[in-house]
């Protein structure tokens, strides 16, 4: 096809969109479904459309393939929610390490017509490459392209994390001076940084750029139209919009820059094209005219290769005993899986927009290939039961660990919801119910089954029994100057301790225990995405750690907050005196309905014994300025009755409450909005609508040890405006993170809520009963005195 007709076929494409945003039929670009699959759509519709409700997310397109013909292809939810334009067949989605197949398959062709020799050393096309290999035994493609090499995970230059875009060609050059992680053939370790090598063997021989010779060789033969493996302006426009997520409940939509390795993982694609090159294999690779591939070379690619679980770029194994071919995929805030079972000629691809939901997109598309099978015997059975969620009882009754500190269970409950860290898997997800069974189910992982016990749990094999609450122990000094955060916005490494361990929380969700190799080398564990590799740390003189390196990719220390323990400070936008001047002038809302009578009380009146720490009555704040003329704290009785009970109720454990906030009159609050920057206003409230301190009814506060006097050590400081004073902050040590669920538990215990966004902010169950109050402490002072 020439530049001329794709550009007019994809501009053709975008009609249908434009026409259902005018009001025309909104089923545009979506397929099917064919005779004798209208009930497998008709089933597996609603189970989409609730897994897209259960886990949040925004778009989820699927095709189904029946030899030479697409059954079924349409998008569910919307490819730009905000502009309200659906998920269709025909929506863009970048494929993460499906990529793969199709790099693999140019190299395939290649070996084809005897240009290339799978079991050739890779330095006979690329004299250049040169990682560290102390095995005696050659690298070869064929190692590369089945993972098989032991070269590492990621280059150092292009990597997964890596934003600035630099070419294929300075990507496998970063791998010289690298080391090998296994000697070549003995163990399976996928690698992202061998396919890029694969990737560059074609650039090298073929004197074109990667992504142009596979456009010709490959995408455009098999009639991938609206693929690429690079961002061209009109794949770019029909681009879906995909959406990162976190352990401590945030959510942005998903970079979109491109990766130097781009073999590996950077190509666009639709579920249309992605089934028409299933068709393609399910023809022995022959086209209209002529062939992609010859069909003993499609078979020795679906064929297990040295060892491992995967044949030349296709990863195997089986649905329901019959034979399974295919690649996943997982790229910032998209989820991929293709799946194929080559004897029966039946395939399914299914994609979504949220970030490593690589569980869904999986059981969908293993579910829809059973339900082709099924249809074809003229039975329909599918077996994708629903979960429920846990009731609320359960979800507050069950927290804590079961098993042993680095290999139990550990529970915790948020919003009625029960979620489960599962430590030796190192991840963690939803506990639901699955008929009379628990079952952890969610965006990251199905499964698996646990079975409740009086005081225990049954995982697998395992009876894990409930371990005491106890306070974690000292984190050894040696240890300090390496917990924080590392590498970038949109993708943070978090070096933590738990369990008397560092660990590495890296690409968001995979938690690895570390072991520790000397003082400033840790070994990843020998399972998960970096087995066998190891983390350096860099560190300055006062034994503060700079940057590391995980496996070959350098992480950066990031500044967060106030890690030296000082105040956190920002700079207004505005003077305070001007500030003050004009939120003392304004008015707030004019609320309108019935509300309880305010009958603010002084917490300390109650209980003596509560301390304070007012600090917005000093300049020790985030502004550095007075707001209150005296260090005093009111409460809703309700509240401050409450509020005294968790006080003693703590005195059992050896704490007590240290306030720092509660009753605040709202022209402060409109003080501190107008004085914060755009990109901190999540930590402030809204004048418009006014803050829960504002009625009396938020407390911010947090714990002090009843032996010392002094205030106990949390993940972040009071006001501090970063990450780490979110309420499921992941990070820090496992004694600050207990402390912090100590303080949260006795609180939500007697009625208040933590507000996610700071562990210190605690808002009363009763708050919406009160109006907004605007009167100062020494007016508060004259009523409680009249009174």
């Amino acid at each position: 096809m020439t530049p001329i007709g794709l550009g007019a076929r994809r501009a053709m494409g975008l009609i249908p969109i434009l026409l259902w945003l005018v009001g025309c039929q909104s089923d545009a670009g979506n397929v099917g479904p064919r005779s004798g699959y209208s009930d497998l759509a008709l089933a597996l519709s609603p189970v989409i459309k609730r897994e897209m409700r259960d886990k949040g997310i925004t778009a989820v397109s699927i095709a189904l393939v029946d030899d030479q013909k697409v059954v079924w292809a349409r998008g569910f939810g919307y490819a730009d929610p905000e502009d309200s334009v659906p998920a269709s067949a025909e929506t863009v989605y970048r494929v993460g390490s499906v990529s793969k197949l199709f790099t693999d398959i140019g190299i395939m062709q290649l070996v084809e017509r005897g240009q290339l020799n799978l079991d050739a050393p890779v330095t006979a096309y690329l004299p250049e490459f040169a990682p560290v290999n102390p095995f005696g035994k050659q690298l070869t493609l064929r190692q590369l392209m089945s993972h098989r090499s032991g070269l590492v995970r990621e280059p150092p230059v292009g990597n997964y994390f890596d934003p600035s875009g630099p070419s294929l060609e300075q990507t496998v050059n970063s791998l010289t001076g690298t080391e090998l992680v296994y000697e070549p053939e003995t163990n399976t370790k996928y690698s992202n940084a061998a396919i890029a090598t694969v990737g560059y063997v074609l650039e090298q021989t073929q004197g074109q750029p990667f992504a142009q010779y596979l456009e010709h060789a490959v995408l455009e033969p098999l009639g991938m139209d609206w693929s690429a493996f690079e961002p061209q302006p009109a794949i770019v426009d029909r681009l879906a919009k995909a959406y990162m997520w976190t352990y401590d409940g945030r959510v942005f939509e998903a970079p979109t820059f491109q990766l130097g390795m781009a073999p590996a993982g950077s190509m666009y694609s639709t579920v249309e094209d992605l089934a028409r090159f299933m068709s393609v294999m399910f023809s022995g690779g022959r086209l209209e005219d002529g062939t992609i591939l010859d069909a003993e070379t499609l078979e020795e690619m679906w064929t297990p290769q040295l060892g491992s679980g995967y044949g030349i770029g296709f990863a195997l194994s089986e649905v329901d005993g019959h034979r399974r071919v295919g690649h996943g995929g997982a790229i910032y805030g998209f989820a991929t899986e293709l799946g194929m079972l080559p004897d029966e000629k039946l395939g399914a691809v299914v994609v979504a927009t949220k970030d490593v939901a690589n569980s869904v997109v999986r059981r969908i598309a293993d579910e829809a290939l059973r339900g082709m099978l099924t249809s074809r015997a003229g039975q329909l059975k599918l077996s994708f039961d629903a979960t429920e969620p846990v009731s609320a009882d359960l979800a507050v009754q069950l927290p804590g660990r079961y098993g042993d500190e680095g290999e139990g269970v550990v529970f915790e409950e948020w919003d009625g919801r029960l979620w489960a860290t599962l430590e030796r898997g190192g991840f963690k997800g939803e506990v639901r119910s699955l008929g009379g069974d628990l079952i952890v189910d969610d965006v990251f992982t199905f499964g698996p089954t646990l079975e409740l016990l009086d005081a225990a749990i049954v995982l697998g094999r395992d009876t894990l029994a409930r371990s005491a609450d106890e306070r974690p122990g000292a984190v050894p000094p040696r240890w300090r100057g390496l917990i924080g955060e590392y590498g970038w916005d949109h993708n943070t490494l978090y070096i933590l301790e738990r369990a008397g361990r560092l660990h590495a929380l890296i690409e968001w969700f995979f938690l690895y225990p570390l072991e520790e190799v000397s003082q400033d080398v840790f070994a990843f564990p020998s399972w998960g995405l970096y087995e066998g590799e190891n983390l350096l740390f860099d560190r300055d003189e006062t034994g503060r750690a700079n940057h590391v390196s995980a496996g070959s990719v350098r992480f950066e220390r990031r500044s967060v907050g106030s890690e030296d323990g000082t105040t956190f400070r920002i700079d207004p936008l505005r003077p305070v005196d001007k500030l003050r001047e004009s939120a003392l002038f304004a008015d707030p809302p004019n609320e309108q309905g019935d509300f309880v009578q305010s009958e603010l009380v002084e917490v300390v009146q109650l209980d003596p014994t509560i301390e304070l720490d007012i600090r917005y009555a000093t300049t020790n704040n985030f502004m550095s300025a007075v707001f209150y003329d005296e260090p005093r704290a009111f409460l809703q009785r309700p509240a401050a009755e409450a509020l005294v009970r968790v006080h003693r109720q703590l005195k059992e454990q050896g704490f007590g409450l240290l306030i720092h906030d509660a009753y605040r009159p709202w022209h402060v609050t409109k003080m501190f909005w107008d004085a914060t920057p755009e990109d901190k206003k999540i930590f402030v409230a809204n004048p418009a609508n006014g803050s829960r301190h504002n009625r009396g009814s938020a407390v911010d506060l947090t714990l002090y040890d009843l032996v010392s006097g002094n205030p106990v050590e949390m993940v972040g400081g009071y006001d501090e405006f970063s990450d780490r004073s979110y309420a499921r902050y992941p990070g820090g040590t496992a004694s600050q993170r207990w402390l912090r669920r100590v303080l949260r538990a006795a609180m939500e215990a007697e009625g208040f809520r933590v507000y996610p966004f700071e562990w210190w902010h605690f808002d009363y169950q009763d708050w919406s009963q009160y109006r907004i109050q605007n009167e100062t402490f020494d007016m508060i002072g004259q009523e409680v005195e009249r009174q």
